[in-house]
C-alpha cells in the first residue's frame, strides 16, 4: 500500500511561482514512476508530467519550460516546481504512482488546490 500526501497549493498571481510537494509512504517509491496531474473545474483530469525511477522526466506541452519535477529520495518526496504561473494553470493538482509502466496509475493523493488570478 502506498500513501501520497500533496501540499503546497495556494492562491497566487499570474507570473508567480509555487512548489507542490508529494510525500510518499509505504513503498520505496524511487523505483517507480511518479506523476503529476491536474483537474480544472468542469474539465477532465490532465497529465502534467512525470519522473521515472531512473530520473528521466517528461512534461505536457502546456507546462514545458515552466514546470519542473524533482525528487528527494531520502525524504520520499516528489516536487512540482511551477514558475510563470498562468490563470489557466488553476486546478486541483494530484500526484500519483505508477507501479508498472504503461498501466494505469495505481495510487493517488488527495489533491491540492492551485488558484492563479490575473
Amino acid at each position: 500500500q502506498v500513501q501520497l500526501v500533496e501540499s503546497g497549493g495556494g492562491s497566487v498571481q499570474a507570473g508567480d511561482s509555487l512548489r507542490l510537494s508529494c510525500a510518499a509512504s509505504g513503498r520505496t517509491f524511487s523505483s517507480y514512476i511518479m506523476g503529476w496531474f491536474r483537474q480544472a473545474p468542469g474539465k477532465e483530469r490532465e497529465f502534467v508530467g512525470r519522473i521515472r525511477g531512473d530520473g528521466n522526466k517528461y512534461y505536457a506541452d502546456s507546462v514545458k519550460g515552466r514546470f519542473t519535477i524533482f525528487r528527494d529520495i531520502a525524504k520520499s518526496t516528489v516536487y512540482l516546481q511551477m514558475n510563470s504561473l498562468k490563470p489557466e494553470d488553476t486546478a486541483v493538482y494530484y500526484c500519483a504512482v505508477q507501479l508498472v509502466p504503461g498501466r494505469p496509475y495505481d495510487y493517488w493523493g488527495q489533491g491540492t488546490q492551485v488558484t492563479v488570478s490575473s
